[in-house]
């Protein structure tokens, strides 16, 4: 009994933790809060109105559909808040890279959404269940109809709960690439380096290859580049200039053994390339040190 009541009072802290959470973020939930009061006083008003109900069918069915919305909207709510707490404590002294989270959160508003839909049935007197049965092959028209939509947010609920993405990542799809600033039921939503907002469906996940260059991000950044084979005499002078520029840069680490190597030799050209670690893993910082890379290289070659 112990233990259970330890379990218990560890959940409910981890639920007001969560509470607190929206407290200080200034998004205390008040639509969670007004759906609890009017559930309790439309729970309260049946056996107080029980009479004008009675004379009233259609006030009767729209007390009948709100409280069947509410009842289940207010124990989603609940669900929510405590499986967020304790995916909280689970994870809180871990590395997390999912979106949990964003998963429940999308989940609790497509289920509020149909019992929505089956409490405007409610209040015009219609049976939800001899409806749906009645409507099945207009359902499967319409299943078939909205294919790609309903795949799309299959798919879009499976990114949600997997640690495959994650909102912050930056990914690579065909020759769209950015950062993933949201993921919804349709699409996931990437904002690149022109921030422009690029919408790819959630079914590219699992039809196309995609880059996650966010996973097992490094400090070392490789610069190639290509120089035609009368260059090649200059290569010495080239080196020295790029190791003074990187040694005494404020964002690189710098170690004895960067040196400029030989990738490949074609038939007028070489390709070379320069490795060096930068002091963190940041896209930003990794394509201002390249640019001031290549933009050294190319002084160089312009020189006479």
């Amino acid at each position: 009994m112990l233990k259970k009541g330890a379990k218990l009072f560890s959940l409910a802290a981890q639920v007001n933790i969560s509470m607190q959470d929206y407290s200080k973020k200034g998004k205390w939930p008040i639509v969670f809060i007004v759906k609890v009061v009017v559930w309790l006083a439309l729970i309260l008003s049946f056996p107080i109105l029980q009479d004008v109900y009675k004379r009233s069918t259609y006030l009767s069915q729209i007390a009948y559909a709100l409280n069947t919305f509410l009842t289940a909207s207010v124990l989603f709510s609940v669900g929510r808040f405590v499986m967020i707490a304790l995916y909280t404590r689970r994870t809180e002294r871990q590395s997390v890279r999912g979106n949990f989270v964003l998963g429940i959160n999308r989940v609790t508003a497509v289920l509020n959404s149909i019992f929505a839909i089956i409490a405007l049935m409610l209040a015009f007197g219609i049976n939800p269940v001899g409806f749906v049965t009645s409507m099945t092959i207009v359902a499967m028209a319409i299943a078939v109809t909205f294919r790609e939509y309903i795949t799309n947010m299959i798919s879009g609920l499976i990114l949600m709960f997997s640690d495959q993405f994650s909102i912050g990542d930056r990914i690579k799809v065909g020759e769209y690439h950015g950062k993933i600033v949201d993921i919804t039921l349709a699409n996931i939503v990437v904002k690149n380096d022109e921030d422009d907002i690029v919408l790819i469906p959630n079914n590219a996940a699992f039809t196309e290859k995609i880059v996650n260059k966010s996973v097992n991000q490094s400090n070392k950044l490789s610069v190639k580049f290509e120089l035609p084979l009368y260059a090649a005499a200059n290569m010495e002078e080239l080196e020295e200039k790029l190791k003074k520029l990187l040694m005494y840069h404020p964002d690189v680490h710098w170690t004895d053994d960067v040196a400029l190597k030989v990738v490949n030799i074609g038939k007028d050209y070489v390709q070379y390339k320069i490795e060096f670690n930068a002091l963190n893993s940041t896209n930003k910082l990794h394509r201002q040190l390249e640019n001031e890379v290549l933009t050294l290289i190319l002084k160089q070659q312009r020189e006479p």
